[in-house]
């Protein structure tokens, strides 16, 4: 059998020829690499850990893009640059970029597309994280905020967004499923206001999954992920990502990136490049689980309520069918008090007691004493969290076994 696996060739042998040998060995071990494989194209892209790349020519520097290569990993890097594309695929974009977390994602269109004196106008309930961004921050630069209640709204959210417009107004923004209460807007006609008076329109479509809806294609100027959710999809990653309509919006906000240096790094990229693979696999499962569970909650004599688009009494459930692949795995139930809540959590032995969601385990927290607690809900027009909601992040585990383990947790309230 003849052996056609040859030694790897040392770059830096051919550049410095003789003079190579001459080389103390401090320096020998600095300037050699092995030279690539004319023709090797990986399956998978590598991890790009470099933080600089070569130039044979201060003139290649210059040209545009830099002669078709990397600089600096701040300013883009081969590993991000996939997840770029994929991501941008999915949600039929002009662009998209990737950020270090979902919280720099939204902030970055934020601090873009809004200057001192300009209006937003938010959507009411809301993550915390970007409620205390906008609250906390954005106030502070002149920015001012109009709040509007699509639980309170209902059908008339459209309206109540177009009556809030004023001549400053830049951004409308919404969540395409409210967190934590699992409201739905009337994004269509939402939407049709913004382009109307031709406003931004923002959009968070994390609960959802770039799997389940494509805002871009229904008219959505921005939509952002925290891709440490559903598109990581394992929980071990920390992530955002914008993808954009207009392609000056996205030059725009790539150039802001570099500034601000909040672009993912190639090893947390690479595990979103990774988490993508099963997107579909995944949130398929996960909203096919999550219905069946909501269907069964709902019969439950000791819940008394649970919102979840995919139920019928939902309000915004003719909204969700309309726009929404599947129903995604949030869903939000009620056990009447506090102390119901967390005697319940306390109780349960599959699903997972803790803050986050759309990973492949069960989920579950208490949004009052954690993530929505009565700290962040002392702005007066912050959205009420009922004291005994529990969200709920459905994963992948056999639908039955979690749905006995919701019953036991039940019976000891």
């Amino acid at each position: 059998m003849s052996f056609s696996f040859p030694f790897g060739k040392n770059e830096a042998h051919e550049r410095l020829g003789q003079e190579f040998g001459n080389l103390h060995l401090d320096t020998k071990i600095q300037t050699s690499h092995a030279k690539p494989l004319a023709n090797a194209d990986p399956v998978v892209t590598p991890i790009y850990h470099s933080t600089t790349y070569r130039y044979k020519t201060v003139d290649q520097f210059h040209q545009p893009n830099h002669g078709s290569n990397y600089c600096y990993q701040r300013c883009g890097n081969p590993t991000s640059e996939n997840v770029e594309v994929i991501i941008n695929e999915i949600e039929k974009g002009q662009g998209t970029l990737v950020y270090n977390s979902g919280l720099a994602a939204a902030s970055a269109v934020f601090l873009e597309f809004l200057g001192a004196g300009s209006h937003l106008i938010c959507m009411a309930p809301l993550y915390s994280g970007t409620f205390s961004f906008l609250t906390e921050t954005m106030t502070r630069y002149g920015i001012e905020i109009t709040w509007v209640n699509v639980e309170t709204e209902g059908d008339n959210f459209a309206n109540a967004v177009e009556k809030a417009i004023r001549p400053n107004t830049k951004i409308i923004f919404v969540e395409v499923i409210a967190n934590p209460s699992m409201a739905v807007p009337d994004l269509k006609g939402t939407i049709a206001v913004a382009h109307k008076h031709k406003i931004n329109f923002f959009i968070d479509a994390t609960f959802a999954s770039p799997y389940n809806i494509q805002p871009i294609t229904m008219g959505a100027d921005f939509v952002m992920h925290s891709c440490s959710k559903y598109i990581g999809g394992h929980t071990d990653v920390i992530g955002g990502c914008v993808t954009v309509r207009d392609e000056e919006n996205w030059k725009r906000l790539k150039l802001q990136q570099l500034t601000t240096g909040s672009a993912a790094a190639p090893f947390e990229a690479s595990l979103l490049a990774r988490g993508l693979k099963t997107l579909a696999l995944r949130v398929d499962r996960i909203s096919d689980n999550a219905l069946e569970i909501a269907k069964h909650l709902e019969k439950h004599p000791k819940v008394t309520h649970v919102w979840y688009p995919g139920l019928e009494s939902h309000p915004g459930h003719k909204y969700a069918k309309d726009f929404l692949r599947k129903y995604s795995g949030m869903i939000a139930f009620d056990v009447g008090t506090a102390e119901n809540a967390i005697k319940f959590i306390e109780a349960l032995k599959i699903i997972i007691h803790a803050v986050s969601l759309g990973g492949t385990e069960s989920l579950i927290e208490h949004p009052l004493s954690m993530s929505h607690g009565k700290e962040l809900l002392r702005h007066e027009f912050a959205a009420k969290v009922p004291e005994g909601m529990l969200r709920f992040s459905v994963g992948v585990e056999n639908v039955t076994d979690l749905i006995k383990d919701l019953d036991q947790a039940l019976q000891k309230i």
